[in-house]
């Protein structure tokens, strides 16, 4: 009789817990996380380190920031060696700040074992989605489960077509009784937990979302190529239509990096009917290849900037208007960008040669917002000025090629 299974997530919710980041060589070169997703054993020379993303409590068990890959304590490590010895490789990594030997966890097993009916709903990749590659292979899962009967004698796996880590109740008692802090498990054998109207009603959500974000990724690729391989957190909130922050980043010409939020104009999703949320969406471009868009302050400046939009209608109404200037915290954003109040100014909808003002979707059309990161002179110009002074600089920057572009080494326009 097969047995129970569960997947195995880090608990994000620890208060004061640490966050680590990508593994790195002795040359101080990141180790790409992507050859942990194959289920095939690695071969890594030298001594491995793991940074720390975010400084706060150790745990036996974590995932690297931004991948689903296990760092895990020597006594973790042992359970695994002991209880699932031809299921894992375990690779010695020297993690900042502790004495104490931990282990990445590689998990060399893949099982094609996602049970499509019991889930609560499965997706693929179509024709539409543009991405030939992928067609026919899993978009995602909601609400995993698995058929236990394909496990065979796996005590720890990694499921097909979409990643997820599974383990046997043996390792998971093991880990419980151990007192191993940082994971969490989720039961993914038996029948769904939803009933039949929940799941119908869930599924009319997301096919909504789903055709907004299609269509909006659609746009996306007409302005560059759309970075596939960019992890963007997806974090939850009711203040957004779909009650889902969404980001998307386009690797465009001569170099530069455009980000969009991919999310202020999903449908209200409460309502389960159609419709364009907010109706736009936000734009920042830079000058520069950004290669770590997580850690950089690009995405920092247009979350706060989207966080306001979709918090105050006033700001959504003045953004409809035209040119509106609004000011959000300056922490970690570049220094030239600060004011004496410790903030940062932003100009939004100035209008660019190479972004449309709005484009259509399913639902209806949707504004595309830029954002450009004032300096604070400019800003003292707006506050003098008013809406004839956000106009002024609208033309100079669009006189001196800036346009919509957001720069933290640039001359003032005023």
């Amino acid at each position: 009789m097969a047995g129970q299974y569960f997947r195995l997530l880090d608990d994000v919710h620890i208060p004061g817990r640490w966050e680590l980041d990508d593994p790195v060589n002795q040359q101080g070169q990141t180790i790409g996380t992507w050859m942990f997703r194959r289920g095939m054993p690695v071969h890594l020379e030298g001594r491995i380190r793991v940074p720390l993303y975010v400084p706060g409590m150790a745990l036996d068990f974590s995932m690297l920031a931004g991948a689903s890959i296990p760092v895990v304590h020597a006594r973790v490590a042992d359970v695994f060696a002991r209880l699932a010895p031809g299921d894992v490789q375990l690779i010695p990594v020297q993690v900042d700040g502790q004495a104490d030997p931990y282990f990445l966890l590689n998990i060399t097993r893949v099982v094609k074992c996602i049970d499509d009916e019991a889930s609560d709903e499965v997706r693929y990749w179509k024709p539409e989605h543009g991405q030939p590659e992928n067609e026919g292979e899993y978009r995602s899962v909601i609400g995993l489960r698995i058929d236990p009967t394909k496990v065979g004698e796996a005590q720890v796996l990694l499921t097909w077509g979409w990643i997820a880590i599974i383990v046997s109740e043996a390792i998971k008692n093991a880990l419980i009784d151990m007192g191993a802090t940082g994971p969490k498990f989720a039961e993914v054998t038996g029948p769904s937990s939803l009933g039949a109207d929940e799941r119908a009603r869930n599924q009319k959500s997301r096919e909504l979302l789903e055709s907004a974000e299609t269509s909006r990724e659609a746009t996306w690729r007409t302005l560059g190529s759309l970075d596939e391989e960019v992890i963007m957190p997806i974090a939850m909130s009711d203040s957004w239509p779909g009650q889902r922050q969404l980001w998307c980043v386009i690797r465009r010409e001569a170099g530069r990096t455009l980000l969009v939020t991919h999310g202020l104009s999903d449908p209200f999703i409460e309502r389960l009917e159609p419709s364009v949320g907010f109706g736009l969406e936000l734009a920042l471009e830079v000058d520069a290849a950004v290669k770590d868009i997580s850690k950089g302050w690009p995405l920092l400046l247009l979350d706060r900037v989207a966080n306001e939009v979709a918090h105050h209608e006033h700001v959504r109404e003045g953004v409809k208007e035209g040119l509106f200037s609004m000011e959000v915290s300056g922490k970690g954003m570049p220094k030239s960008f600060i004011n004496k109040q410790g903030r940062v100014a932003v100009l939004l909808g100035v209008e660019s040669r190479t972004l449309p003002k709005r484009f259509s979707t399913p639902y209806g059309e949707v504004s595309l917002v830029t954002v450009k990161a004032l300096l604070p002179a400019e800003l003292a110009y707006v506050l003098e000025h008013g809406a004839e002074g956000q106009a002024e600089l609208a033309r100079r920057f669009a006189e001196s090629d800036e346009e919509h572009l957001s720069r933290a080494r640039r001359r003032s326009a005023v």
